[in-house]
């Protein structure tokens, strides 16, 4: 009997100092100093209009810090020398190996850094987020990020001019524009309900106007529903154009109206090719969404326990998402990026 209580607790003791080692094996151990991503590749940047439609290819390596973590990953540029103070985000994705991106987005991002038709001299990086969890406020976290930037590429660009429209008697001076060059016009424009306006070409020297969806050469002024921002695309080879609403507002307990419409409206701005609002925020939080509606296709938070990758860096636009949390009240300037398939935001608290 004796003998059988001995064996029996040398097989607990044996138990229990595997069961210690299996769980040793899965601490997460951070490298001292954690690999940074690199650019190995960059694809000629003396971009043709006629090329709009081909696809540019840059590889990199990825980030290792040392254990498996999701990582967020930002093709950035800015002009030679910089240091990056004010850099325009070229691409972004989950991973870097291979970054495909079509000329006409390359061409859009550069051009609000640097000049048409012009050659110049910048400086390319990829940047890294590592995600480990979400909300927790711990080191990982969006209020805490581990970053990490490849070595700087510097290379010469020369990013073609769009031909554009010019909205005349909107109240303000902008502009749609065609990415191919090819007679299709697409951009931003804020409206007054009071100012009926005209596209005017000028390079050519003709000026639409129309109704209902229908252009016509010298025709009538076209005329807003409502005041606001509208996504706007005309086509000059079948003559039609659509005006839809696109209002991009923050909504949440930290806003001034709380949860409830109307939202506080963001101004794009097309230098950046960003959303921005300046507005006093509540301790809370806060959501994206579009015309002051759950359903018109921007319903943007963070992710939750099983979406961790989904941080203010990477937005997530469904409806099961979750609040932005505001933790500390005061004046911000938060800025919107509206992605072809990613989402991001910043929230700087101004003094």
């Amino acid at each position: 009997m004796k003998k059988n209580l001995i064996i029996f607790i040398t097989m607990i003791g044996l138990a229990g100092l595997l069961s210690s080692c299996e769980r040793d094996d899965t601490k997460v151990i951070m490298l001292d100093s954690p690999t940074v991503p690199t650019i190995k590749s960059m694809p000629n940047l003396s971009l043709q209009r006629a090329q709009g439609n081909d696809t540019l290819t840059f590889t990199g390596t990825p980030v290792d810090p040392g254990f498996h973590a999701s990582a967020i990953y930002f093709l950035e540029a800015c002009v030679n020398g910089n240091a990056f103070a004010d850099a325009v985000t070229v691409w972004s994705g989950t991973q870097d190996t291979l970054i495909k991106i079509s000329v006409m987005d390359v061409n859009t991002a550069l051009l609000k850094k640097f000049t048409a038709d012009q050659t110049s001299s910048a400086d390319f990086r990829i940047r890294s987020v590592l995600v480990v969890d979400a909300g927790t406020g711990a080191l990982g976290t969006s209020t805490n990020p581990l970053t990490y930037s490849s070595p700087i590429t510097t290379v010469s660009i020369k990013p073609y001019g769009l031909p554009r429209l010019d909205l005349m008697d909107s109240g303000i001076a902008q502009k749609i524009e065609s990415v191919l060059g090819d007679g299709n016009y697409v951009g931003y424009v804020k409206l007054d309900a009071t100012k009926s306006f005209t596209l005017k070409n000028p390079d050519a020297n003709i000026t639409y106007g129309g109704s209902a969806g229908v252009l016509a050469v010298n025709g009538a002024s076209i005329t807003p529903d409502a005041n606001g921002w509208y996504k706007l695309t005309a086509n000059t080879n079948t003559l039609t154009y659509i005006l839809a609403p696109y209002n991009i507002g923050l909504i949440g307990s930290s806003t001034p109206n709380g949860w409830s419409a109307p939202d506080s409206k963001m101004n794009y701005n097309p230098q950046s090719g960003l959303w921005e609002i300046t507005l006093n925020l509540t301790v809370g939080a806060v959501k994206f969404r579009m015309n002051d509606s759950w359903n018109d296709g921007i319903n943007l938070g963070i992710g939750d326990a099983d979406h961790p990758e989904n941080t203010i860096d990477n937005l997530w636009n469904n409806g099961s998402s979750k609040d932005i949390p505001i933790a500390t009240a005061g004046n911000y300037t938060v800025k919107l990026k509206i992605g072809t398939s990613t989402y991001s935001c910043s929230f700087t608290k101004n003094p």
